[in-house]
């Protein structure tokens, strides 16, 4: 695991200086080791965190003429595999690491050797030999990658912060920060600035010297089924996961540093802890937090796994947050991110780190598998796609009339809906009733959720008619990749901690895909053919309880130890200023949740952040970058 980082310059040469300041800004991803290698316009970098072959595994890594290079962030797990054939087809190795393989099999096959592979990945390969610079990224955007293409030339790294300090434009995006206040993330491709993107999962960009661009993507998620295969049945089906599920595990135990893994107590991670148990000859290392408020606590669920796998196991008892941590939450994630349970991630990384150097977690389980609540709600109001569509514009006519105070969530706004996609957007992020409240007109996305259509097109199945597909797809697309594995990413790499999810291994994934809704959710429970496929490994009294999720108890700080922080700033000047949320409606929002009436601690969380993010983006505006520091010394 690793941070990445570089440039190709149209123009002039490359300095090793320019590239070395990018990657000093990321030596948390990689405390171990740096790296760099520097070719005319050219220059890459790393910093590593060495996992595999910490001997030789030392990057940039080239190709047997020194012709082609790779600076990698990630780890290949199929790695040995592929090593074995292109030494067959006459390739030369002179190190032990999977790096080396991709600069092989770009030999080989080019971009075409990405669906090859099987991990999860961010990399960078100069191809001296037609001055070209490519960039890929695994399936599901487990690593990040962002870029800027100017014409000046190619800039990208494993965070904004390398490309802040090379001096790339950073002008605020008004319309990612519009999808920020609609999802508490900005999805892929955006990210808040202008002239940077995210490369999008499963994707590739080559960037030549003369300035030249291409783009491909090489994979895409299954549709989610909504029947069998014919001759398929659901006892095969969860055979079929159960041993899937054990190879993906087993491929990601391969480490030459200490592993463990992250056991909430919930299904998802108690299934892996228990496969890696069966899987290892040692005891498992796993860690886990609880916190003093009983009803946010699973550290008893944990105990129960831990206890019968007879793990290494290590608990930590969670304090209110300090404003500390609030503030680095900021700083971890380089753009507004609202998505609070980055708290207990950070929490729980800090804590693992201390044992070991890589974790297994159980992320993706609910994407894949149906386990999210909003699941069952869309099967439970099915019902509201008969309702003819001129009776749908008059319940919407009557919703808009009504005040905030007869809202819990807008339930008769969300059956208004002219289309289930758009009802669904409307149950699962930011409510239209609260942010026509909340936001001035300017920061509003359309009402009728066109606009999100066609802006998340690649997330959505337009063809599909029933919801419950388009949800799966959606949640295992577009959250997934800008929520989920952002928290993760951001909070385990800025304690140095390598996290592997081997839920989301992609040939699981297809697996999980072939699935039919009816085997996943039915009668308001989800996941049941995980269940089925590995439930007689995982005590009774976890496959009985109600799911929590990574909640933490962050309403009850927000009333307490946290509360003069968030409403300093909220009720702040300089938020005001910004003329982006109606300051009386933030006012309400704060009322309602201290005198407990309504758990606003979530859109509080996401304007909290949102605030702290443009102050850091102001504080970090006014340090010069590479150009200007060069400029300046001029």
């Amino acid at each position: 695991m690793c941070g990445i980082a570089g440039q190709l310059l149209t123009s002039r040469r490359a300095e090793l200086s320019d590239v070395r300041a990018m990657c000093d800004q990321i030596r948390h991803r990689g405390p171990d080791d740096e790296g760099f290698h520097v070719d005319g316009g050219c220059a890459i970098g790393m910093r590593r965190l060495s996992i595999i072959d910490l001997s030789t595994g030392h990057q940039p890594i080239s190709n047997e003429d020194g012709s082609v290079w790779v600076v990698f962030n990630g780890e290949i797990y199929n790695y040995q595999g592929l090593r074995q054939e292109l030494i067959r087809q006459g390739h030369r190795f002179k190190t032990n690491s999977d790096t080396e393989t991709l600069i092989h099999l770009y030999e080989e096959e080019g971009v075409a050797g990405l669906s090859k592979l099987r991990g999860m990945f961010a990399y960078a390969i100069w191809d001296a030999r037609d001055r070209s610079l490519l960039l890929a990224r695994d399936r599901f955007g487990k690593k990040p990658l962002y870029y800027a293409a100017l014409p000046e030339g190619l800039f990208f790294g494993s965070e904004l912060k390398c490309l802040r300090i090379a001096g790339v434009p950073f002008d605020i995006d008004a319309e990612a920060l519009k999808l920020y206040l609609q999802f508490s993330y900005i999805p892929e491709p955006w990210s808040p600035y202008r002239a940077i993107r995210k490369l999008p999962p499963a994707s590739w960009m080559r960037y030549r010297a003369d300035g030249r661009v291409e783009q491909g993507c090489y994979w895409r998620l299954p549709e989610p089924a909504a029947e069998a295969p014919a001759g398929w049945d659901q006892s095969t089906a969860a055979r079929q996961v159960r041993d899937v599920f054990d190879e993906s595990v087993r491929l990601r135990m391969i480490a030459d540093v200490p592993l463990g893994a992250f056991l909430s107590g919930g299904l998802d991670s108690s299934s892996i802890v228990a496969s890696m148990a069966l899987q290892s000859k040692e005891p498992v290392k796993t860690f886990s937090i609880g916190f003093e408020e009983a009803s946010y606590n699973e550290l008893p669920y944990a105990r129960v796994v831990a206890q019968r796998y007879r793990t290494d196991h290590h608990e930590i008892l969670v304090k209110p947050a300090s404003l500390d941590l609030i503030t680095r939450m900021v700083q971890s994630c380089d753009e507004p991110f609202g998505d609070e349970a980055c708290i207990p991630t950070y929490i729980v990384s800090q804590f693992a780190v201390e044992k070991v150097k890589v974790v297994l977690t159980g992320d993706g389980g609910d994407e894949l598998f149906g386990g999210y609540e909003s699941f069952f709600a869309i099967e439970n109001m099915a019902w509201a796609d008969r309702i003819p569509q001129f009776a749908r514009a008059g319940l919407s006519r009557l919703a808009d009339m009504l005040p905030y105070s007869a809202y819990g969530k807008n339930f008769l706004r969300a059956i208004s809906r002219p289309n289930g996609l758009e009802r669904y957007f409307e149950m699962n992020s930011a409510p239209y009733f609260l942010r026509k409240r909340l936001l001035e007109p300017e920061w509003m996305l359309p009402a009728d959720g066109a606009w999100l259509t066609q802006a998340l097109s690649a997330c959505l199945l337009s063809h599909r008619p029933d919801l419950l597909g388009q949800a799966l797809y959606f949640e295992a697309t577009a959250k997934l990749t800008g929520d989920m594995l952002v928290k993760v990413d951001r909070m385990s790499m800025a304690n140095s901690l390598e996290v592997r999810c081997p839920l989301l291994d992609h040939e699981l994934a297809e697996l999980a895909a072939r699935i039919p809704h009816a085997w996943k959710l039915a009668g308001g429970s989800g996941k049941l053919i995980l269940i089925q496929a590995l439930g007689d490994r995982l005590p009774p009294e976890l496959l009985n309880r109600k799911k929590m999720g990574f909640s933490f108890p962050l309403s009850i700080w927000f009333r307490g130890e946290l509360r003069s922080f968030l409403v300093d700033h909220l009720t702040s000047q300089g938020f005001r200023d910004r003329h982006i949320a109606s300051a009386e409606f933030v006012q309400v929002l704060l009322d309602e949740h201290q005198s407990e009436r309504r758990d606003n601690s979530h859109w509080l969380y996401m304007l909290l952040m949102l605030e702290l993010w443009f102050r850091e983006n102001e504080r970090l505006s006014a340090s010069p970058g590479l150009r200007e520091a060069s400029c300046q010394a001029r």
